[in-house]
């Protein structure tokens, strides 16, 4: 119905913004990603969620975001508030790796995520995923790794900002967490 969104923002919150359009304001949720200043000009592509009792708006800064959405939407189990916290937790790149991997403990640090929700997205998401996406290659996200991005995630740091100092990290790094998490905070510093 609502395939995109463009305005001001006026309003920024916790999980959604306002988009003032010649006059009318818009609740649109979305992730961080799409969080702009109060004042800026936006776009967003979004998804209108209709319920008996609710229209609700999902924006997202790309179209492929907005489609991964919608495709989360198709498991059962996952609502639009779970779809879109995974997408606020996980960007598109660790999702197709975690279902490529089939890694659901990448799923389970997502708020609202068990290990069986995260095993059943897995398993929807294999034949779901678009065509070609599993040729990128796949960062090894190992125990030690794991245990990296945990405690990144303790210190205050996201996991997305966690899961990217893990891949920036030079392949002949230490092996012990110690050092790696070290090599993570420097790559913050």
């Amino acid at each position: 119905m609502i395939a995109s969104i463009e305005g001001r923002i006026t309003a920024v919150f916790q999980d959604w913004l306002t988009i003032s359009v010649q006059g009318i304001g818009y609740k649109v949720y979305a992730p961080p990603s799409a969080f702009g200043k109060v004042g800026e000009e936006t776009l967003l592509h979004t998804s209108l969620i209709v319920r008996e009792d609710s229209l609700t708006l999902f924006g997202f800064v790309t179209s492929a975001d907005r489609d991964l959405f919608e495709l989360l939407l198709t498991i059962s189990g996952v609502g639009p508030k779970v779809a879109l916290s995974i997408l606020t937790t996980l960007n598109a790149d660790n999702l197709r790796n975690a279902v490529v991997a089939d890694r659901p403990e990448i799923l389970t640090r997502v708020p609202g995520i068990g290990k069986k929700t995260a095993q059943k997205i897995l398993f929807e998401l294999k034949d779901k995923l678009p065509k070609g996406l599993d040729a990128a290659p796949i960062t090894a996200f190992d125990d030690v790794n794991s245990d990296v991005i945990d405690t990144l995630v303790a210190l205050g740091y996201s996991i997305i900002e966690a899961q990217t100092a893990v891949q920036a990290m030079p392949s002949d790094a230490p092996p012990n967490v110690e050092e790696r998490v070290r090599l993570a905070l420097q790559y913050f510093a």
